[in-house]
């Protein structure tokens, strides 16, 4: 069977194009088994390292990382969403001049690296205060790329729906709060479920401008723990990384119910069927 952009391949191309991914993934395996056995070989995996994990002075400082983790995550995620709706509005204002700060404070935050926002925040502004120069660099960040997702998922509602509504007397900021954003968040819900993750592992930018996140708690772990005379920081790091793992897994599991729960319709008001005495009376009593 053809395609538009290719032929399908024959039999000679899929004994090829197999023999190409069984080749790719014996590879794959071979680095991860010659890496896993460089880092056993350094003693970092022996039963010893896992033993810190049992006493309740390192687990507190993991769940305190945890929780300063995802208070950054739910304020930046929070805030960046609503500054998404309003530069997304702003853009598409019939005012010239809100439209252009709308683009280029898009434009803006969208070329300069995160990393570099965050620290120039927290430098020049929030010395004290690096939680919040952590949510607010994540804000505009985030904010300016959802945004753009947002705003094609408004530009995305068919023409049809805003003409019928302006033909009804609505405003532009009914149309745009009733109509078109509704149905661009519920099409761009996976897009904006996809930034929020991005958002969550962003949190670990934190770690540079010294804030108690997740990542800086395991850190300090490893630093200032010594197991037979060395630092577990392998152990530790898998430890955290399947943290991050399970959480991102987690938002993504809410982002497939909520999208679930969009698709579902609503019962409508069913339409009451007439007996046919009724019917011939009706027509009887019009002779």
């Amino acid at each position: 069977m053809s395609s538009v952009l290719y032929d399908a391949p024959g039999p000679r191309a899929k004994r090829r194009n197999l023999l190409i991914s069984v080749i790719g993934g014996l590879a794959v395996a071979a680095l991860l088994v010659f890496g896993i056995a460089r880092v056993a070989a350094s003693g970092q995996l022996d039963p010893e390292m896992w033993e810190m994990f049992q006493y309740s002075g390192i687990i507190d400082g993991i769940l305190t990382g945890l929780v300063s983790t995802l208070k950054a995550f739910v304020l930046a995620g929070v805030l960046s969403l609503l500054l998404a709706a309003l530069l997304a509005v702003a853009r598409l204002s019939d005012h010239a001049p809100v439209r252009w700060f709308a683009t280029a404070f898009i434009e803006l935050f969208r070329a300069v690296p995160l990393l570099i926002t965050i620290f120039v925040i927290w430098a020049g502004f929030l010395t004290n205060q690096p939680m919040w120069a952590l949510v607010l660099g994540l804000t505009v960040y985030n904010g300016a790329v959802q945004a753009e997702v947002l705003r094609a998922g408004i530009l995305a509602v068919p023409r049809g729906q805003v003409e019928a509504a302006y033909a009804l007397g609505m405003s532009k900021t009914q149309v745009m709060l009733t109509i078109q954003i509704p149905q661009a968040v519920r099409a761009m819900l996976p897009a904006m479920i996809s930034q929020l993750v991005v958002t969550l592992k962003d949190t670990s930018l934190g770690y540079i401008i010294v804030y108690e996140e997740l990542l800086y708690a395991g850190q300090l772990i490893a630093r200032n723990t010594l197991i037979d005379g060395d630092n577990p920081y392998v152990t530790v790091i898998i430890v955290i990384g399947a943290v991050y793992i399970a959480m991102c897994m987690a938002l993504s599991a809410l982002a497939s119910w909520i999208e679930r729960r969009g698709r579902r319709t609503r019962p409508g008001v069913k339409v009451a069927h007439a007996d046919a005495v009724e019917v011939e009376d009706a027509l009887s009593d019009g002779r």
